[in-house]
This record gives structure tokens, sequence and C-alpha cells, in this order.
């Protein structure tokens, strides 16, 4: 079977750090091209990693007739227009959270995946780990009984203000950064989405991006609740409450491939006996390597888990959390 070749379309340090070794360990997967806006760091990169073709733009590696498949890490303002140009040039497409600006971008993107006929998706390499596979699989056989709750916790602190995460017009700002995380798994899990959104939002007074998102999704069968920042310490955290039981990650979003991965499943019991607690543990793997081999199958032939109407979704919610935060009161959502 022939392997099929990627392009990644950005020299950025989360796509040398985490893409490109993915990629070069990956079963039927050739890394076959990297671009960059300068020609001579792109050049540097394919001559460090032996990818076999470098380019000095963005356009000449959608173009390229060598590539099936384009990665797209590019900033948050970059990911609908340069995901629909790798399109029309007849390449798959795997684009990094966020999908889109917003919803509207989101429904642009989709338009032009019908047009085409090509594979895309947004990557959330976190829904390829199997520990988050394992939380959803427990809730659907009732392990902790009806789902009713879920709270999240997502935190690091980013002081540079020339970085596009702390540029609202680039598509900044910590709920886009990192409050996906929590949002996505909560609607994963729930298998649903919320009827409606609150979020009390704060900015920073220098960029304006915004730095701490506390939020509240109402979904049909209960709540889920979240915190995110880019001004705290590093922490993560995310907990699903049932009528019998919970489900509690303490390594949810960031998992190294080189750490061990850990869920705790605590029973039903009384208020003041003692705590019913089990662990599952998950040897260390690489969760890009599935989330790239996942999509090669997909472009085979196979069924895509994520296509781009559950991105939609995703931004319904983030439009929604954002319109909340001006506003003051809850939002509808769609």
């Amino acid at each position: 079977m022939a392997a099929v070749r990627w392009g990644i379309l950005s020299s950025s340090s989360f796509a040398v750090a985490h893409i490109v070794p993915a990629l070069l360990q990956c079963e039927g997967i050739e890394l076959a091209a990297i671009s960059s806006r300068n020609g001579d760091t792109a050049r540097a990169l394919a001559a460090k990693f032996g990818i076999p073709r470098a380019h000095g733009s963005y356009r000449e590696l959608v173009e390229d007739t060598g590539i099936d498949v384009v990665y797209n890490p590019l900033p948050n303002h970059l990911h609908v227009p340069w995901s629909i140009k790798a399109l029309e040039a007849g390449k798959h497409v795997l684009c990094e959270k966020p999908l889109a600006m917003n919803a509207g971008e989101a429904e642009r993107l989709i338009a032009a995946r019908n047009q085409t006929g090509l594979k895309a998706q947004e990557a959330f390499v976190i829904r390829h780990h199997p520990q988050w596979r394992r939380v959803r699989a427990l809730v659907r056989e009732g392990r902790i009984g009806t789902l009713k709750g879920v709270q999240g916790w997502l935190s690091y602190r980013l002081e540079d203000p020339d970085n596009f995460r702390n540029k609202p017009e680039m598509g900044g700002g910590g709920l886009l950064d990192i409050g996906v995380y929590p949002m996505v798994t909560a609607r994963y899990v729930f298998e649903d989405e919320p009827r409606r959104v609150f979020a009390a939002i704060r900015r920073d007074a220098a960029t304006g991006a915004d730095c701490l998102v506390s939020a509240i999704l109402d979904f049909p069968a209960g709540q889920a609740g979240f915190t995110c920042s880019t001004e705290f310490a590093v922490q993560q955290h995310m907990a699903f409450f049932g009528s019998h039981g919970r489900i509690e990650l303490a390594d949810p979003f960031a998992q190294a491939p080189d750490r061990q991965a850990r869920i705790l499943i605590g029973g039903d019991r009384g208020i003041w006996d003692d705590a019913v607690e089990e662990y599952e543990t998950f040897e260390p793997l690489n969760m890009y390597i599935n989330q790239a081999e996942e999509f090669s199958a997909a472009v085979r032939g196979g069924k895509l888990e994520f296509p781009l109407e559950d991105g939609l979704a995703n931004m319904r919610v983030l439009d929604a959390l954002l319109r909340s935060g001006k506003s003051g009161v809850w939002e509808k959502v769609g």
C-alpha cells in the first residue's frame, strides 16, 4: 500500500516539536514536504529531519503535487483561508484547533469540502488518546450512573505580548487556545450539544485578549463548568459526575508521550463512608501518531470519526460563550 504523503504548512515551534516527530514515526505515512515564510528556515528543517522537499511559501506547499494531505498549524485567523486553498489545490486537510475564528468561517470551510469531495477534519489530538475513549465508554455503560455534571480547569501563563495567542485579531485569547479543550470533551462525553451557555470573561488591559474565562454549558442532561486562563500557573483537570459515581482525569489534555495516563473511577457511597475508588492506567503513547494514522486511514477510504460538522458545532458554542462574555447573560447556542 502506498504511503499517504503529508506536507506541513508551517515551521511553527508547535509543528516542529510535536507534528514532525510524530509523522516520522507513523506507519503508512511519508512526511514529504514542509513550508515556511522563510525559505532558509524550511530548508534547514528539511535537512535536519530528512524531509524531501522544502518550500519558501505556503502557496508552494499547497500546490505541491507530491503530497496528499496538508496539515495546517498556522495562527487561528489563517486556519480557514489556507485550509480552503489546500482543498482547492486537491489536498486533504487536517487543521489545528480551533477550526475557525467563528461559525461563519467554519461553514465556508464545509462548503469548500463539499465542493471538492476531499477529507477535512479539525485536529483535536486529545480525542485520539485511549483514555478519553475509555471515559466515554464508562459513561455509556452506566459506570457512574447518569452523567449530570462536568467540571474542568486548564491554565498556563502566557506573558509574551507578541505571541499570536495574545492578539485577538489573530484569534488569540485563552478561550480559543485552551478553553476549547474542556468544552469539546464535555460535548464528547455528554454526546450532546449545550442549549445555552454563560461566560464571565476577563480581558488583559494591554492586549485585549481574554485571559480568564469561567463558563457554564447547559446540556439537556446536566451542566458543564470550566475555567481557563493564560495568567495562572500550569494546571489541568477534568471530572465527570454521575448519579452514582465520578470519573477524574489528572492529566486530561497535555499528555506527554512518555508519561503513563491514569483515570480515577469513584463509586457510590454514603456521605460519611470511605471513598470507593479505583484507577485505570494507559501505557505511554504519542497521540499525535494516533491522530495522523487515523486521518490517513480516512484518506484511504475510511470514515472520519470527527467530520467538519463537529468542528462547526464547537464554533457555535464558542461564539455563544463570547457573546455571553459581552452581554453578561445566558446566550443560546446556534
